[in-house]
Parts: structure tokens; C-alpha cells; sequence
């Protein structure tokens, strides 16, 4: 009856095995239905997931094919079935029933449910075999309720408090064998209001934080208020904000709400995101000053004295600052590298200076810095370009120096970027580079590159970016917060010029350290050497 070629190249090819049977259910009961399937699977080459995923396309469209009496009642009948098939019970169940989830047309979905609540009423008395996550999803599938349970108990001549004993006992056993989420399932189908705080105090002892909120949210206030209580004992802040918002009980947790928006506001700003966290403080003078330590400990004291004037703010040197600083302090500096000079680069003359300087460099570090644009699908123009060479870090003025003189511009950074002798470092090269054509596309220089050296690449490390990275190989990092500068602004400050400076000469103090790292990464004797000339562009 069935010739199974279920194999790894006919997983999406359900028409590979002969499955006419499964193309029209109106005479096919469900138990030749689960043999033909049971079929299917035992004669599969693959492996037990995959043979019940290469299944479930032929289950669903069984939902369509008219089986009979209905497709809800033909299902519930085949999870009656199923456990006769011990092996496949749980696989086979959850296909189904996941299978048909989406089928259901509401055409005998009431006769379907009670049909469900005999299966349950069954399992319960132990006259039926499924795991306990399988019973739940039928409770929650079939939308059971305790109206349906009573119903089928009456009709077996058995009274509602029996009904009500036997589920408190079925999630008696849930809660014993630790499965929490699916004991707050049905304490919330059935809406039981005898689990308490004890039912709490297990489900937090097991770290189950979901499992305890929802039930927590089922059972009203006062048990949330109880939730918010334990989640601040345990400092857990994030989990006990998350109930006071969704139990609206802001005006009881005025601390714990001021905190989490200035986590919010911190998170921005070690972003860079300024203007985006001052918005979210809608004016309120407390974020606004918190604001306002926040630069101070980044060192941004244009910002500080931007929100100050702004918003009319005084005497914030004398405030405490918070015990915790929210940004951290022990960053890199230039001069932790022995830069002598920041040069910014406006004019022809410059311009020329600057391109020897860098020629005669065996290696350079550069990045690019532009101004933030949240507006979706608009980029801003690469304002400047910093390249490190030697001592000296020479900043250019692209905007400028594009606009008065292109040609000269252009030539020389082409002679920058082609030349074969100078390896030039970045970090995250093709977001600097796509920015770079997007800004001045029809530049020449932006085509062609000769010795780019991606960083990232060679230390293979994607988080934190490179501050993270710097963090790791030279045991301090970088100041982010102050990279959302408004880089359009001129003259630009001191502040704006160390910072666009370091994100160039720390690529090249970094990649210094290669050997060293290598050993650390597993590179062997002189590998290290030519995996790293293997990732030049």
C-alpha cells in the first residue's frame, strides 16, 4: 500500500511516496488514517524529527480532503488512537495536533471539544495514555473549558466537585514534576483560585520568572504586588518592572520605575544616542539631569553644557553623583599612545602634507565618522575621514574638501587607498566603505582598494564592537557614548577631534598585537603571520 522513498531529497516532495489514501478521507476511518502514517514514518530513512517534519505537510492536508465526521471530531478520534502506537504516541500527537491548529473550520468544533474533554476525563482516570504536554496543547487546541468537563462528568453520572477534584489533582501531579508554565495553563483554563502563595514561592525557588509572572497576572493584585516584592529582593529590577507595568501599578513603584527609566536612558546614551534620550525624558527635570552626569562621566562636556542651557539647569557640580556610575571611566585616551598631534585637514595644502605623511607609513589605521540620521532610509554624508600615521592622526575634512577642491581629494586619496605598500587597518570595513560611496560615488578613489585589512576579521570577535575588542587585546575600551556627535558642525571640538582620532590609532596599537593573540587563539608558529595576510583585500 505505501512505497516510502522519504529521503533527504524528497523531504518537500510529499507526492515521492504512493499516499492516494490521504487525498480523500470521506470513507477513511482515523484509524487506517494513523496506520498509513505509521506506515510512512517505520519505512522513512530519516532521522526521527525530520521523518515526523516530512510528514506533517501530508497531516494538514488532510484537514481539506473531507474526512468524516468533521476534521475537529476526526482528530480527536485519532489522538484517541494514538496511544496504542507507544513508540510514536508523543511524536505522532504533537504533529497532529500541531498540524491541525490552523485547519480548524468551526463546522463541529462543539462536539469536537466535549469529544477532547472525554480524552482528558480519560486520562485523568487513567483510562488513557498521553504525556502531560500533550493533554494541555489538546485543553488549549480544542479551547476545553470547565463547562465541557462537567458535561461529559454529568453524563457519566458523576457530580461537577468530582470533575473540579480530579483536574486540581492532574495539576497537582504538573506541579510536582516541575512543569510549572503548563500548570498555570490550566489553572487559568479552568480559572482555580486554590493555588497561592506557596504555588509562587516553588516556581521562583526553580527560577521559573514566566511561569510565576503569568500566574501571578491571573490571580489579581495583591499576588503581583507579592510578585514585584520577591523579584526586588532578589534585585531582579527588569522582571519586577515588567509586572508593575503590565498590573499598572506604576503610582505604588515610583523608585523601582524611575529606575528602569534611566536604565532606558543609560542604554541610549552608551549608544551614542543623545537627542533620542532626551526625548524620552519628556522634559522631566530628574532624567534630565541624570542626563547631565551621564556626559559628565563620559567627558562630553559639550552636551553638559548643551542640557544645562537648554533646560536651565544649575548647581549640578555640587549634586552627589550616582553611587554607580552609569558610564564606566577608565577608557583609552590618545595619549595613552603616544600621539603628538591631532591634524584636521581643510585645504589643498594639508591635504598634500597629509598624503605624504601617510604614504611614507608602512601601516595606517582609518575610520570614518558621520552624523546620525533614526530616519528610516536616510543616511547622512561622511563628514570627516581620520587616518593614523606614524604620531600623528590626520583628520579630513570630506565635506569641505569635496566641495572646494574634488579633483586634488581625489587624487590623493586614491594614491592612499592603491598604494601597495601601505596596509591599511579598519574596523568593519564595508560599513565604512559602503558609507564612503553612498556620500561620494562619483569619486574615483571609492573604487578600487589595495591592502584593507579588516580587524574584526582577524580577531574574529563581533561583540562589543571595536571598544570591546580594544577592551580585550589592550584592557581598556572606547567611549561610546560620544560617538553621535553632530559631526557636521564646525569647527569641530577638542573632544570630537581625540575621540574621531582614537577609533583610528587604536586599530593599528590592536593589530600590534596579533602574534601574541594568536597564540591565545590556537594559531601555531609562524601561522599567525599569513593567516592574517590571507584576509587583505
Amino acid at each position: 500500500m505505501v512505497n516510502n522513498l522519504y529521503n533527504r531529497n524528497s523531504i518537500h516532495q510529499p507526492q515521492a511516496i504512493v499516499v492516494h489514501p490521504f487525498y480523500d478521507l470521506t470513507h477513511v476511518p482515523p484509524i487506517v488514517f494513523v496506520y498509513l502514517l505509521k506506515e510512512c514514518y517505520f519505512r522513512g530513512t530519516l532521522k526521527v524529527n525530520a521523518k515526523l517534519k516530512a510528514l506533517r505537510p501530508l497531516i494538514s492536508q488532510s484537514v481539506y480532503n473531507k474526512p468524516q465526521p468533521g476534521p475537529e471530531i476526526f482528530v480527536a478520534r485519532c489522538l484517541y488512537i494514538l496511544p496504542i502506537f507507544e513508540s510514536i504516541r508523543k511524536g505522532f500527537s504533537e504533529s497532529i495536533i500541531t498540524t491541525f491548529r490552523h485547519g480548524i473550520t468551526m463546522e463541529d468544533i462543539n462536539e469536537a471539544r466535549l469529544l477532547a474533554a472525554k480524552l482528558f476525563i480519560d486520562v485523568l482516570h487513567g483510562l488513557l495514555v498521553h504525556e502531560e504536554t500533550i493533554v494541555v496543547k489538546v485543553i488549549e487546541v480544542f479551547g476545553v473549558g470547565f463547562t465541557d468537563i462537567d458535561q461529559v462528568m454529568q453524563e457519566g453520572n458523576n457530580s461537577s466537585e468530582m470533575a473540579t477534584e480530579l483536574i486540581r489533582q492532574f495539576i497537582d501531579g504538573l506541579i510536582e514534576s516541575h512543569s510549572y508554565w503548563n500548570a498555570v495553563s490550566l489553572i487559568e483554563r479552568f480559572s482555580l483560585d486554590m493555588f497561592g502563595e506557596s504555588l509562587l514561592h516553588r516556581m521562583l525557588e526553580r527560577n521559573q520568572y514566566k511561569a510565576a509572572d503569568r500566574f501571578a497576572l491571573f490571580m489579581g493584585k495583591p499576588m503581583s504586588r507579592l510578585l514585584v516584592q520577591e523579584y526586588v529582593d532578589k534585585k531582579l529590577m527588569k522582571q519586577a518592572y515588567k509586572v508593575i507595568k503590565k498590573k499598572n501599578l506604576q503610582k505604588e513603584y515610583l523608585e523601582i520605575c524611575h529606575w528602569h527609566k534611566e536604565r532606558s536612558l543609560k542604554k541610549r546614551v552608551e549608544k551614542g544616542r543623545w537627542d533620542d534620550a532626551e526625548e524620552r525624558t519628556n522634559r522631566d527635570k530628574r532624567f534630565l539631569q541624570y542626563l547631565v552626569y551621564m556626559a559628565l562621566e563620559s567627558g562630553y562636556i559639550e552636551k553638559v553644557e548643551e542640557l544645562c542651557n537648554r533646560y536651565s539647569i544649575k548647581g549640578f557640580t555640587n549634586t552627589k553623583l550616582p553611587e554607580t556610575n552609569p558610564i564606566k571611566s577608565n577608557f583609552l585616551h590618545p595619549r595613552d599612545f603616544s600621539v603628538e598631534e591631532i591634524v584636521f585637514v581643510d585645504e589643498t595644502n594639508g591635504l598634500h602634507e597629509a598624503t605624504c605623511n601617510i604614504e611614507n607609513s608602512k601601516i595606517i589605521g582609518f575610520d570614518c565618522e558621520w552624523k546620525a540620521n533614526y530616519i528610516k532610509g536616510q543616511k547622512s554624508k561622511v563628514s570627516i575621514m581620520q587616518i593614523a600615521a606614524g604620531n600623528k592622526v590626520y583628520i579630513l575634512d570630506m565635506i569641505k574638501l569635496y566641495n572646494t577642491i574634488p579633483e586634488s581629494l581625489d587624487d590623493c586619496i586614491t594614491r592612499i587607498f592603491n598604494s601597495p605598500i601601505v596596509l591599511k587597518l579598519g574596523y568593519n570595513l564595508q560599513s565604512d566603505v559602503q558609507q564612503l560611496v553612498h556620500s561620494y560615488g562619483n569619486l574615483k578613489c571609492f573604487r578600487h582598494y589595495k591592502m584593507l585589512l579588516d580587524i574584526q576579521n582577524i580577531f574574529n570577535e563581533r561583540r562589543g564592537g571595536l571598544s570591546g575588542l580594544a577592551e580585550k587585546i589592550l584592557g581598556a575600551g572606547l567611549n561610546k557614548a560620544k560617538r553621535n556627535y553632530n559631526w557636521e558642525n564646525r569647527p569641530l571640538s577638542q573632544s570630537q577631534l581625540e575621540y574621531a582620532a582614537l577609533d583610528a590609532v587604536v586599530l593599528i596599537h590592536i593589530f600590534r598585537h596579533l602574534p601574541s593573540h594568536a597564540r591565545l587563539v590556537g594559531f601555531h608558529d609562524g601561522n599567525a603571520h599569513n593567516e592574517w595576510k590571507s584576509q587583505i583585500v
